[in-house]
């Protein structure tokens, strides 16, 4: 039995995909929402990592993807490891960042840093997957590419190599069901260093939209997650983790995806075409 955590968020689904449907019957996904559908082959468990009891959530599993996000990071990941460990879990699946590789210290990596060393420390096999910025957060400009077709993001001289969620989640469906990933780290990215304006001209071709590219005030970008809901030490958090797209290994492509795959990692040319419809729908923003 295979554990996924986070399946219903654009990785863990993702993951869901990539294992269905070899491992049918075998998968067993993770969700706080009673209400979630799942595709069929899968075994629906509802639970919060935060709260309650996770032993029955790990009962007969055998490895385990790990992903935890938020502020929650370390504290949810350490209920998971000691209820893994318990019940004899034989490997976890970590979905880092990369940032850890790094030196960063922004409040995001610093949680990924403790769940990676919590989880060296419990006994358990693990694998660790550090991708950088996703290729997905894209999505994110849906409402500017079909208003007024000017895409405002932050960091302007940033240029990083986005990853795309699939090639994730290759990755990791392979981590979970193959020999010869324990004790190993990956970075996960994409083939090609990109800024902002450099996928918002992507964007333009493959949607064939006249899309323009200005650069947004940090400040202002946190404060728009804000009035989105976002609690602000959150938003706060992710402002100081996409700041390391400035930094000169963001825009370095590794060849790990390719290693594990043996295919190479998808383009953002790739994944604006599968996902051209999401990104001419205001409703996916």
């Amino acid at each position: 039995m295979i554990l996924i955590t986070g399946a219903t968020g654009t990785i863990g689904s993702e993951v869901v995909k990539a294992l269905l449907p070899a491992q049918a019957d075998h998968l067993r996904v993770l969700t706080r929402n009673p209400d979630a559908v799942f595709p069929e082959g899968t075994e629906k468990a509802v639970a919060d990592l935060g709260d309650g009891d996770l032993a029955p959530v790990l009962d007969g599993v055998r490895t385990v993807f790990s992903l935890t996000e938020g502020l929650n990071i370390a504290a949810h990941g350490q209920r998971l490891i000691d209820a893994a460990r318990q019940a004899g879990v034989e490997r976890i699946v970590k979905l880092s960042v990369r940032n850890v590789a790094h030196g960063a210290t922004d409040p995001i990596t610093s949680l990924h840093r403790a769940d990676e060393d919590a989880i060296r420390g419990s006994g358990t096999g693990w694998t660790f997957l550090r991708p950088t910025g996703f290729m997905s957060n894209a999505l994110n400009w849906v409402g500017m590419i079909t208003g007024d077709q000017v895409v405002h993001a932050p960091f302007a001289a940033g240029r990083g190599a986005f990853v795309d969620p699939a090639d994730i989640a290759a990755v990791a469906a392979a981590c979970l069901t193959q020999d010869g990933h324990n004790h190993r780290i990956y970075e996960l990215t994409g083939p090609d260093p990109l800024s902002p304006a450099d996928q918002v001209a992507v964007l333009s071709k493959v949607l064939g939209r006249d899309l323009r590219y200005a650069e947004a005030d940090p400040t202002g970008w946190v404060a728009q997650m804000v009035s989105y809901g976002m609690p602000e030490e959150h938003a706060n958090a992710i402002g100081e983790q996409f700041r390391s797209t400035l930094e000169s290994w963001s825009s370095e492509p590794t060849s790990d995806v390719t290693a594990v795959t043996n295919r190479p990692a998808r383009s953002f040319t790739d994944w604006a075409e599968a996902h051209r419809n999401e990104l001419l729908t205001p409703a996916s923003w």
